[in-house]
């Protein structure tokens, strides 16, 4: 079928792929380095007792057939490895057929991690990148020219990223409407980068442009990625300049790069190299392909259900294997950041003026002169986390008790999601206390003066002086 391919997408697919590879290595490298301290068996969600409570029909996941932290660690650095092997384009040496079943060894073993990683693993992106890299598996290699249905699916998934964030923003916080969320987003996102300072400090005329651009990247834009081109390619390159605006403004996981990697795939560079002469597609291939995409548009039909809603919710997942999912992002955005510092100390009476020192953080703002840095597309998951806990103590109700019982036992797993703890090794706090502030930047002003980025207000206690129900063994 002639139609059936489109051979001035050959280098825009080529991006998309190793690109693609890029960001599953980095999803596998964070869950092979965090996984233990949050999920593994003495972690604070431990995995074995999630899969008692959920059947495998629910969450299909390898672990739900076994599971010990010897055995995911394989399966984490396992799926890193075949990711740097996509990077480095063994797939253009393989068969067609050995392609397809190379790209679909990462997607299958990270379902595996997100069915079983529970409030860790519930971000938008998660589903993303397997509705992404499910889509990857059918995209073919070096052996035939890049099939339109799955061009067009990509497209699909873009649209549904660009303008359900749009509509969640239409339809959620007033300040989208009144073109003002900008004026606290910068400052109260879950975890600022190093520019976020100065973004929270342009004008308000400046902010005003950005959310007007926002809205029109998000709500008009998409429409065009299904028109032809040089219109389509044009659309794509408007998402990717607003995607790496949002990559400069704040650390938002693999959100805003894997949104960037999509719209690549949509972009005509023919102009810009000549295509390999490829045999045409195999009958199979061509079979396969076809009834996968009317699958997954058939599937498609509770997000697009949800995206006319007037009740639309973000980041959904609508069947277990991830394949077509609801998006969107910051449908309200928080006018005061809160955050949650823990302390601990090692007075066996604790009092007000005892010797209370603070844990800090990789990403999170704790210590008001420690500059935010750039970690992105690397997910820092507790970190993440303890935003949700400092906008409400129920985001945190599960996990947030183990995790304090693990810093009193000195976990060493735990402490490695930490950037540093005030407590030499094998010498922890007897107890531990929680205290909300309220976190606002600094003015230039107070920036010179004093040298820090943020400026604290003490609000309430989060959690009172807690210590292991084993005193005897911490003596």
């Amino acid at each position: 079928m002639e139609w059936f391919t489109a051979d001035a997408y050959w280098l825009s697919r080529l991006i998309f792929q190793r690109a693609l590879a890029v960001l599953y290595v980095m999803a596998f490298l964070g869950a092979a380095l965090q996984f233990r301290a949050l999920i593994g068996e003495r972690g604070m969600l431990p995995v074995p007792r999630h899969v008692e409570r959920v059947p495998f029909r629910a969450a299909p996941s390898l672990f739900q057939l076994h599971f010990s932290d010897r055995f995911f660690a394989c399966c984490a650095w396992t799926g890193c490895a075949v990711a740097v092997a996509l990077v480095a384009g063994v797939d253009g040496l393989l068969p067609l057929w050995g392609a397809m079943l190379l790209w679909l060894v990462p997607w299958a073993l990270y379902l595996s991690i997100v069915n079983v990683g529970q409030t860790w693993y519930g971000f938008g992106w998660e589903s993303l990148l397997l509705e992404v890299g499910f889509l990857a598996v059918f995209l073919g290699n070096d052996r035939v020219a890049p099939p339109v249905l799955v061009l067009f699916l990509l497209r699909w998934v873009l649209f549904r990223v660009e303008f359900g964030a749009g509509l969640i923003k239409m339809r959620g916080d007033a300040c989208w409407r009144k073109l003002t969320c900008l004026d606290f987003h910068h400052e109260t996102q879950p975890m600022p980068g190093p520019l976020s300072w100065f973004f929270h400090h342009l004008p308000k005329p400046a902010h005003r442009v950005e959310v007007a651009a926002n809205h029109v990247t998000q709500l008009v834009v998409p429409f065009l990625l299904f028109t032809p081109q040089p219109v389509a390619t044009g659309a794509a390159c408007l998402m990717i300049v607003t995607q790496l605006w949002l990559v400069l403004s704040g650390n938002f996981s693999w959100l805003n790069w894997i949104t960037i990697v999509v719209a690549v795939s949509a972009l005509d560079l023919s102009p810009w190299h000549t295509a390999p002469e490829v045999a045409d597609a195999p009958v199979w291939y061509e079979v396969l392909v076809t009834a996968v995409a009317v699958l997954l548009l058939t599937m498609s039909y509770r997000p697009v259900r949800n995206l006319l809603s007037r009740r639309q919710v973000m980041n959904r997942s609508f069947d277990p294997l991830h394949l077509v999912n609801a998006y969107g992002a910051f449908g309200s955005v928080s006018r005061v950041r809160q955050e949650v510092v823990i302390e601990g100390t090692a007075d066996t009476v604790p009092r007000e003026d005892s010797d209370w020192r603070a844990y800090e953080f990789k990403g999170k703002p704790g210590d008001v002169h420690r500059w935010p840095r750039q970690f992105a597309p690397y997910h820092l998951r507790l970190d993440w986390m303890m935003w949700f806990a400092g906008l409400s103590p129920a985001y945190a109700r599960s996990w947030f008790g183990p995790l304090v019982e693990r810093l009193l036992d000195d976990d060493r797993d735990t402490l490695r999601l930490l950037r540093s703890s005030p407590f030499p090794p094998s010498s922890p706090p007897v107890y531990i206390r929680a205290r909300l502030y309220r976190y606002r930047y600094t003015t230039w002003r107070e920036l010179r003066e004093t040298g820090a980025c943020w400026e604290r207000t003490y609000v309430r206690e989060f959690l009172g002086p807690t210590r292991l129900a084993r005193p005897a063994q911490r003596e």
